[in-house]
Formats: C-alpha cells, structure tokens, sequence
C-alpha cells in the first residue's frame, strides 16, 4: 500500500462490500466465505465497522479528547477527565482508540463483526466485552469465531489486553494483508501524518509517540 492508504486518506485499494461499508479488495473473497460458514452455524455475520477513513478516526479523537464523546476506562466505565493528567487522558484514550493515522481499520483488513439477531430488542450495539464475553449475548458467536476465523486468513489483533490496546473480541483481521501493512506503517510515516493534521493532544503525542507506536500500534496477540 502506498503511505495515503496505509493512513486512511485514500480508498483506492477498497471495494463497497455492503452499503456505507468499504473493505480491501483481497479481503472480500474470504471474509464473505467466512459470512457462509457462519450462517450454517447459526449466525447472522453483519460489519459493524470496516474501513475507517483517517478524518472519521479524527473526529472520534478530537471528540473523546475534549470531552464530547465519553472516554471509558478499562472497567468500560466513563472517566472524568477533568480529574486526570493530560497523560492519563490520552492513555486512557488510546486503550479504546486507534491514533488517527495508526488504526487497523484505515487498511480496509479489520473489521467489527456482531449478530443482529442477538441482539436484545431495543438494544443498540456497543461494541463492549460485556456483549461478546461471560455469557454476553455474543458470547456463542465469540467461541465460533475463535474456532473458525483462521480458516478464512483471520486473527484477533487484541485478544488480550496486553498493556496497550483493550481486548476486543469483535475486532478481526485479515492476515495475508494486514501483516504487510503493519510492517509498512513505520514511526515515522505516522509522526508525519500527526504534524500536518489539527488533532487534540499534538504535542503530547508527538513527544509519546516512540511509545505509543510500540504499545499501541505493534503490540499484539500472538496469530
């Protein structure tokens, strides 16, 4: 992938998979092979989210930052962010989302998946461990999953909570592609998208960005 698209501000290596939801074009084939076991299994495999350009991560960022938007911590409660350290405010915020120019979804490869039909009437997805763990109504999907998704050339990026990223058992991603972009999105690609965009926390995230990138970026489950 060329630099635009590894940071979300090209969609040239993207195809619409389903209305407003765009993935890579090598993702397709198996995730929709993916979607067909599923169903023979009893489950509706929907996308909750795919592909996220980088002004949408922005303004997911910009928003929690200043307090718009609740940022949770790793209870999934909200934090008052009037009672934090500007440091304790961005990590807390980066254990539930991507830096905008750092996210997985700006590659088209990762994907948030729910069952619709599990979903309790009048209730709204949250994308919360809550619903997809300890007998949350996803819970039965999450073990299918966690059986069956490498198959098709997927893989959980954060499984667990290994000190960065939250756990997020509806994330997956396609491997093959996922990989290669990852090796490609390297410090200083991302430092330089941050420098040119009006995002909240610049400076500080400039000056944590080395840790940030290892942490939060490369720090994954094992496949």
């Amino acid at each position: 992938m060329n630099p635009l698209e590894l940071t979300g501000q090209a969609q040239t290596h993207l195809v619409e998979f389903a209305p407003n939801r765009l993935l890579h074009k090598q993702v397709i084939a198996d995730f929709t092979a993916l979607q067909s076991s599923a169903k023979s299994a009893g489950f509706t495999l929907h996308v909750a989210s795919a592909f996220r350009s980088f002004e949408r991560q922005l303004h997911i960022w910009n928003n929690k930052y200043s307090g718009v938007t609740a940022i949770l911590d790793q209870l999934e409660k909200p934090i008052d962010i009037n009672k934090v350290s500007e440091r304790e405010k961005l990590y807390h915020l980066l254990h539930w989302s991507a830096l905008p120019s750092a996210s997985r979804h700006h590659w088209g490869t990762d994907i948030d998946v729910y069952d619709p039909s599990l979903l309790p009437q009048g209730q709204s997805l949250q994308l919360q461990k809550s619903e997809y763990l300890n007998g949350g109504y996803f819970s039965e999907l999450t073990a299918w999953l966690g059986e069956n998704i490498q198959a098709f050339g997927f893989c959980r990026p954060y499984q667990k909570d290994q000190g960065g990223v939250a756990e997020e058992p509806w994330h997956l991603s396609y491997f093959p592609i996922a990989e290669n972009c990852l090796v490609q999105l390297d410090l200083d690609l991302i430092r330089d998208t941050i420098q040119s965009h009006e995002i909240l926390g610049k400076e500080l995230i400039q000056q944590e960005l080395a840790h940030i990138y290892q942490q939060y970026v490369c720090n994954l489950t094992p496949r």
